[in-house]
């Protein structure tokens, strides 16, 4: 029995008064894990809902395997269901099979074999035996247990209720039932949510393993990497929606490749443009009917001045048609990738010495002993004026609270001291600006000052969509809010720079634009993130914090990585 694949022709779907998706069309066969990726708001989630069957398109078309499994957000119990009553749904195929079965051998051993019904009756139990191989059933319920326990799921009393569980653990239990069922269709909305590295790695083990068609939306580099054997880029393009074959890393130089034939095409049509330019402007210049003789033309000017009149005027002509051809279809030039601007801002140095001032030229800030109960202990932890600084740890280790500590935001026992003067700039999880009815040019600007917002302008990092540029920040989502943040910080830079989970909420594209900003970017970072990709290739030092204990890598609190 061969697997159905997954189809979308020309699909258009468009919510209020914009069309989200614009005839997109994607072909899912057996075997084939696809990731979709691109900026927040180019479709992603609209297209998987819209392959599920939970909408349906406005114009197009969509072919689907009957057994299908899509990632809800939420679960579709009550809170007063319990794990058990999501594992029988989701084992309800498996133990329907093992049922039809036993019921069809059952009819076999009482059906002579010459009697009419015995083919047809034996028919139907070889359809239902492969369909039961396919499906594993035999090993439904091992797979079951195996999916929980990797997950983390393991230790749950299975008559535990769904209102006891966080919503981490509920989405977690989700996924558990999608994996434990094994659909022929495995559709994915950002399934490493809420996953720690151990249970994202027995996911990728997981989805590898499946034999169906598989088509997941993330941000997760590291799981696009690890996982899709395609990548379909939703990011508005001239022909639509782009497909590339291979995981991230082969997206990664795909692009690269991509960037440096548009660079080359635009640097050798400015170099054309510039030497038409150039020929067009001097051979008019020849040809000016009042341009004064010059000697070695005053004898036999007036006999051959027609002739080479009209010799030099076609050239003006042919280089100007060919200019002008050229600018109308000439090649835009490619956007500058996301960067720091400028050096880092130091603030004026007040007059005497300040309270917490530190005693050596290289540190910004020293922390000795500094505790905030229940969340965070750190012995000792210097950062330099260079400090290119990775905080990692699990969920509730103190990652943000130790960023927060370093931006004075947070008073901590122990001894915090800061360099004089030392500017400090903070990108929180929650952004909130004081002035929620100002749009976001208008706080841009107002942070800025008119003269920096024009040398950088806003659009030109490519952190905000236009149409969002002039919405109320009140009005933005929590990423966008973030994006402005980050913005006013890449404008004008701190000496000191804190990041908290700066990946979050960027596109894999800006997350890879914003690493490498990292390395270059002027005066200190420190950044907390849990973020795979970032953490593998980070090149700076790194300390891990450890649930309720002190910050590891000894005594200068972190080792280099």
């Amino acid at each position: 029995m061969s697997r159905p694949a997954l189809l979308a022709h020309d699909v258009v779907r468009t919510l209020g008064t914009r069309r989200v998706l614009d005839g997109v069309s994607l072909t899912a066969s057996p075997g084939h894990r696809i990731g979709l990726i691109g900026e927040n708001g180019v479709g992603k989630s609209t297209l998987l809902r819209l392959l599920a069957g939970v909408d349906e398109p406005d114009a197009g078309s969509i072919t689907r395997p009957a057994d299908l499994g899509f990632l809800h957000q939420e679960l579709p119990f009550d809170d007063t269901s319990t794990i058990a009553d999501v594992l029988d749904e989701a084992l309800r195929e498996a133990r329907d099979d093992l049922a039809e079965l036993e019921r069809l051998t059952e009819r076999l051993a009482h059906v002579p074999q010459d009697s009419p019904g015995y083919a047809e009756l034996l028919d139907a139990y070889g359809r239902r035996l492969e369909q039961a191989q396919e499906r594993e059933v035999w090993d439904a319920d091992r797979r079951a247990a195996i999916v929980l326990d990797g997950l983390g799921l393991g230790a749950f009393r299975h008559d535990r209720v769904l209102g006891s569980l966080s919503g981490g653990q509920r989405g977690r239990l989700a996924l558990a039932a999608l994996l434990a069922r094994r659909p022929s269709a495995l559709l994915l909305d950002e399934p490493t949510n809420h996953l720690d590295d151990g249970a994202a790695a027995f996911l990728e083990e997981q989805v590898r393993g499946l034999p169906g068609v598989v088509v997941v939306a993330s941000h997760d580099r590291a799981f696009l990497d690890a996982v899709c054997t395609d990548l379909v880029d939703l990011d508005p393009a001239m022909d639509g929606p782009v497909r590339y074959g291979g995981n991230y890393s082969a997206y990664l130089a795909e692009k690269r490749t991509e960037r440096e034939r548009w660079e080359r095409r635009y640097a050798e049509e400015q170099e054309e443009l510039a030497a038409l330019r150039h020929a067009a402007g001097v051979t008019a210049h020849l040809v000016a009917p009042d341009r004064e003789r010059r000697d070695n033309e005053k004898m036999g000017y007036g006999h051959r001045a027609g002739r080479v009149q009209s010799q030099v005027s076609r050239r003006v002509r042919n280089a100007t048609r060919r200019l002008d051809g050229l600018e109308r279809r000439r090649t835009g030039e490619p956007p500058q990738p996301l960067r720091f601007h400028g050096t880092a801002l130091a603030a004026a140095a007040p007059a005497g010495t300040a309270l917490g001032e530190v005693p050596t030229d290289d540190a910004l800030v020293s922390l000795r002993d500094v505790r905030v109960p229940d969340r965070l202990d750190v012995p000792r932890l210097d950062v330099t004026a260079t400090e290119r600084l990775l905080v990692t740890g699990g969920n509730g280790a103190g990652k943000s609270t130790l960023l927060s500590v370093l931006a004075g935001r947070l008073t901590a026992e122990g001894d915090v001291r800061r360099r004089r003067g030392l500017t400090v700039g903070l990108l929180a999880q929650d952004t909130v600006f004081g002035r929620p009815d100002r749009t976001g040019r208008e706080t841009y600007e107002r942070a800025l000052g008119a003269e920096r917002a024009e040398t950088v302008p806003l659009r030109s990092l490519g952190l905000l969509h236009e149409a969002d540029l002039d919405k109320p920040v009140g009005q933005l989502s929590v990423g966008q809010r973030r994006r402005l943040a980050l913005a006013l910080l890449v404008a004008r830079p701190p000496e000191l720079l804190l990041l908290d989970e700066p990946t979050n909420h960027l596109s894999p594209r800006l997350c890879d634009e914003l690493e490498a900003a990292l390395g270059t970017g002027p005066g200190a970072i420190v950044l907390g993130s849990h973020d795979r990709w970032l953490r593998r290739r980070w090149q700076g030092r790194e300390i891990r914090l450890a649930v309720g204990g002190p910050a590891g890598g000894g005594p200068a609190g972190g080792e280099p990585c």
